[in-house]
């Protein structure tokens, strides 16, 4: 590796460790291993007293900005001062902006606000408007006043659940405002939104939800569309989410079709050409961070393309992703960004090395074809794989296949989709009723076969392998393991590295495999999960649609694709009994005002077992490898867990 490319990659890793740095232990390792990484800079490569003096400077600069990174604070004119504290909840009228758009979803909108007054009081701040019940969707840009209240936002009581507090200081707010009904002053002009929502809305009337979602989102991304969450899941199960997020995958299809049509015309025009199609993209997808990166990317490879230079691929990715950070700190800490940027990186580095290792041992014709088609999807996940472990605690056991299947109806599907958009957005209204329906109905058959396939292949037997969430450390262990299989001048540490990705195995199959009973509470609903060998069961305070959703982001988050049995000490709605029965193979639960379990009765499967004491109105006894844990349900419907040892 060259000094400049050292340079850049050391920059990287500085704001990466600034940024994602939590508390003093990880600033300490921060600061130690920027240390040694400037003795082994001067060392390696001779730098003299000036320039290591000018290193250290432009890496302390870029220690403070990356610290920018760390979670955001409210202002002294932020709403979060006008919040009531104990239980006055007064209500109070609000003018402000919505920063997005806010579709219904469940009766209810929710959309991020800039806040202008607040109480009678001008204010700069944000805060997420709750609107419920809510009939129509908040368009991006529109003002409103509402009255209602002030309210903070729930925090996460366990990590596997949703914890709106963290979502929204994310996001710069750190408030809620609820209310039943807002009025509308006024609505800003918002040419880009308009766009968007157009294009969606015209796919989805004439491709149906399903197809048209998935065209709308082929063009715009996952973030922007609403996409049924049966859909979503499907791509995820089957390894293919990347193809509902817009990405550098879309941006390529988009650039190479705009430079083949103009490869014939003068440079200036050509390159024209190439930076309209990437601002168009751009403009529909809108700032998101894996968005920002291809477009910098290509940007950067067309200019050094077309002035007759040969582009250096890491160092391209490696300087967009430091000017990424240097003007957004906070992105280091974006899912999106991390996965595009790991995907990238295996692109760049390992898909040719892996494309020839199949053509060196492959030595039918037709198997050797697919060599580049098997190389790109391997590679990606590779460098993704620790992070699919690290924030989602799965893994697509099929995603090579799938993508090689998927393949050779994406990349038709996505330009399809783009000219489509664009002739949503320039025909007049007269020749786009004629003409759209035409063009449209081809690509809506191959929408459905392209969701069809991926419906089909989320269903296969181990489809997904559940790891659960490991800790941080072992995550580390794993990527140790497989850097030497990612990178061919580590290739002589493959089997040496084995040990690491091993030692990481046992660990978290320890954990998988361990006894254990929790209580998790949130939002008023409770789920008691019992643990033993593998398996677990569950035993919910709530019957409801979210109830059964959050116990299945628990059970999946702890590596349990089913449970046992799981009792419901509520009355299940026949609309969500299908959701209770995919997550366990029995389901027990209130019936007509009839217990799940009659006194004597129990529920039992190995090592785990629950029985209802005889005598005692509400009073079970749960028993886990042997220890019985005494549960009481309280007249509201609340359960008494108490760790009997």
């Amino acid at each position: 590796m060259n000094v400049a490319l050292w340079l850049v990659l050391l920059m990287l890793g500085t704001q990466l460790g600034a940024a994602l740095s939590q508390g003093i232990q990880h600033w300490c390792v921060v600061l130690v291993g920027l240390a040694a990484a400037v003795l082994l800079t001067c060392r390696q490569f001779a730098f003299s007293s000036w320039k290591t003096f000018v290193l250290v400077v432009v890496l302390c600069g870029l220690l403070l900005r990356s610290s920018m990174g760390q979670e955001a604070t409210p202002t002294p004119l932020d709403p979060i001062q006008f919040v009531p504290g104990g239980s006055d909840q007064k209500l109070l009228v609000i003018e402000g902006r919505a920063l997005a758009d806010a579709p219904v979803r469940r009766g209810r909108c929710q959309a991020l606000l800039q806040v202008n007054h607040l109480a009678g009081q001008v204010l700069e701040g944000r805060t997420e408007l709750v609107v419920e019940p809510c009939l129509q969707m908040l368009p991006k840009g529109a003002s409103v006043r509402a009255q209602g209240q002030l309210v903070t936002p729930a925090v996460a009581t366990h990590p596997l659940l949703p914890n709106p507090a963290k979502r929204l200081a994310a996001r710069g707010s750190w408030t809620q405002f609820r209310t039943k009904q807002v009025e509308l002053i006024h609505q800003d002009h918002t040419p880009l939104a308009d766009g968007r929502r157009q294009i969606a809305a015209q796919f989805q009337d004439l491709a149906g939800e399903h197809s048209g979602g998935l065209l709308a989102a082929l063009v715009l991304g996952g973030a922007q569309v609403e996409l049924s969450s049966e859909l979503r899941e499907a791509f995820r199960v089957a390894g293919l989410s990347h193809a509902l997020a817009a990405s550098g995958f879309h941006l390529s299809v988009l650039l190479g079709a705009t430079l083949a049509l103009t490869r014939r015309v003068g440079m200036p025009l050509r390159l024209a050409a190439g930076v309209g199609a990437m601002a168009i993209f751009l403009a529909l997808a809108g700032g998101q961070p894996s968005v920002v990166r291809a477009v910098l990317m290509g940007a950067a490879a067309l200019l050094i393309r077309e002035r007759g230079y040969r582009a250096q691929p890491l160092g391209v990715l490696l300087s967009t992703l430091v000017l990424m950070l240097l003007v957004n700190p906070s992105w280091a800490r974006s899912i999106g960004f991390q996965l595009s940027a790991a995907a990238t990186a295996g692109l760049v580095l390992s898909s040719q090395p892996l494309e020839q290792w199949f053509l060196k041992r492959c030595s039918q014709r037709s198997i050797r074809v697919l060599a580049p088609a098997l190389a790109v999807p391997m590679a990606a996940l590779l460098w993704t794989l620790p992070l699919q472990i690290l924030h989602f605690g799965s893994v697509p056991l099929y995603s090579l296949v799938s993508n090689l299947i998927a393949a050779p109806l994406l990349a038709p599907l996505t330009l399809a989709a783009m000219i489509l958009a664009l002739l949503t957005l320039m025909l007049p209204t007269a020749i786009a009723a004629l003409v759209m329906p035409v063009l449209v109905w081809p690509v809506q058959q191959l929408a459905s076969l392209l969701i069809a396939l991926v419906g089909w292949m989320s269903v296969w037997p181990h489809a997904q392998l559940l790891t659960g969430h490991p800790q941080p450390w072992v995550v580390l262990l794993v990527i140790l393991a497989l850097l030497p299989w990612a990178l061919p001048s580590l290739q002589r540490w493959r089997w040496r590295a084995f040990p690491l990705l091993l030692l990481a195995t046992l660990v978290q199959a320890s954990v998988q495999l361990s006894n254990d009973v929790m209580l998790v509470q949130q939002w008023g609903r409770q789920w008691l999960l019992a643990r033993h060998q593998g398996r677990a069961a569950l035993i919910s305070s709530h019957g409801d649609l979210l109830s059964c959703q959050l116990a299945k982001q628990l059970g999946h988050g702890y590596g349990h694709r089913r449970l046992d049995w799981v009792v419901v000490m509520d009355p299940v709605a026949s609309d969500h009994i299908d959701c209770w029965t995919e997550l366990a193979h029995t389901v027990r639960a209130e019936h007509h005002g009839l217990p799940p379990l009659f006194p004597g009765q129990r529920l039992q499967s190995p090592g785990l077992m629950l029985r209802r004491l005889r005598g005692q109105d509400r009073h079970w006894s749960l028993r886990v490898n042997g220890q019985s844990h005494p549960l009481k349900q309280s007249s509201g419907g609340a359960l008494r867990w108490k760790n009997a040892g």
